[in-house]
């Protein structure tokens, strides 16, 4: 065969390989993003990057069933084969899980400026944006309104406050971080006087504020958008940010956490993800949506039922600390819960 042949084969050959890298293999124009935000309040977030950069996202969600740590595991299991370019947690606790196994890589988006650095991993491995507040939702019959965590310990609630079941969700993470504030003696003690003040557990934050909208208990501890959505339903409750006195510990906010996959398939659309959900807009939008969620960044509209972040004493909390006793306590929480 002559050479020349050969070369034209070559050359064949290389430029398939080429097109199959940049439309169907890594260089293809996608980003590949695992989530643990709600789908219903994540997924029109990701379809405007969509639709404003052209790149294409492929999504996968957490169930129900394995919230906040079905895809985490799955990017665990992918350690060495990474999938995924992006992970949006919906708190940031997971988001220090993975720094610690080395799932993640640092990326400092020019977004992440203006968000409080209480908020950002100091190394960049995870940035957080749009947050929860965990506050109490009490009913509007109640007078005296409970305006402390505290309450809950009060022989004056006693029989009238629940809370949701502390083995799942984002009152184990509430309750891990009163470990880490309180020290073990002291939130141990104040899971006991729980107990002995009749607190009722619930299966979840929504059960918890609809068994106080219905008037059966008179206050819970939720996350602020389980209040506002029944306050926007109409029902007769209030939300309180909790703790805000000069000796307050403060109120817990948690925010979304996004970060990189170290070894991501599409690194530089993963940061243009990154980017735009850093945003001021993005923000906005999750402030608006039914998730309620507060913006981090200054600026931000919002609706009035939320409060501007400046205008919140948060509590101190050390997420690294609080991803290891969230880890710590299960044998105590299990044995309070009675499992």
């Amino acid at each position: 065969m002559k050479k020349w042949i050969w070369v034209l084969i070559l050359v064949v050959v290389v430029g398939a390989f080429l097109l199959w890298r940049f439309y169907g293999g890594r260089g293809e124009n996608v980003v590949v993003v695992y989530v643990s935000e709600d789908r219903v309040f994540s997924e029109p977030i990701l379809r405007d990057f969509e639709r404003e950069t052209g790149i294409k996202v492929k999504a996968i969600y957490d169930t129900e069933e394995a919230k906040s740590t079905g895809v985490m595991n799955r990017l665990i299991a992918e350690k060495d084969n990474p999938q995924a370019d992006v992970y949006w947690a919906n708190e940031p606790i997971r988001a220090e899980v993975l720094k610690q196994k080395g799932i993640t890589t640092p990326y400092i988006s020019p977004n992440a400026d203006g968000i409080p650095d209480v908020f950002k991993d100091p190394q960049g491995y995870w940035t957080g944006f749009s947050a929860r507040a965990r506050v109490l939702i009490v009913n509007t019959r109640v007078h005296d309104m409970p305006s402390s965590i505290m309450a809950f310990v009060d022989p004056q609630w006693k029989g009238k406050a629940v809370i949701a079941n502390p083995l799942f969700g984002t009152t184990t993470v509430h309750i891990a971080a009163l470990f880490v504030l309180w020290g073990d003696d002291s939130a141990k003690k104040f899971m006991e006087a729980m107990k002995e003040n009749g607190v009722k557990t619930s299966t979840s934050n929504g059960e918890s504020a609809d068994l106080v909208a219905s008037g059966e208990f008179d206050f819970s501890l939720v996350d602020n958008d389980d209040a506002v959505n029944r306050m926007r339903q109409g029902q007769p409750v209030k939300m309180v940010f909790p703790d805000q006195g000069e000796n307050g510990i403060g109120c817990l906010l948690l925010p979304n956490a996004v970060m990189l996959i170290k070894g991501a398939p599409h690194p530089s659309n993963g940061k243009k993800l990154i980017d735009y959900l850093l945003s001021k807009e993005a923000e906005r939008k999750l402030a608006f949506a039914d998730c309620a969620q507060i913006p981090l960044h200054p600026g931000v509209e919002m609706p009035p039922e939320l409060k501007d972040i400046s205008q919140i004493k948060t509590m101190e909390i050390d997420y690294p600390a609080v991803a290891k006793k969230l880890v710590e306590i299960q044998p105590f929480l299990k044995e309070w819960v009675g499992y």
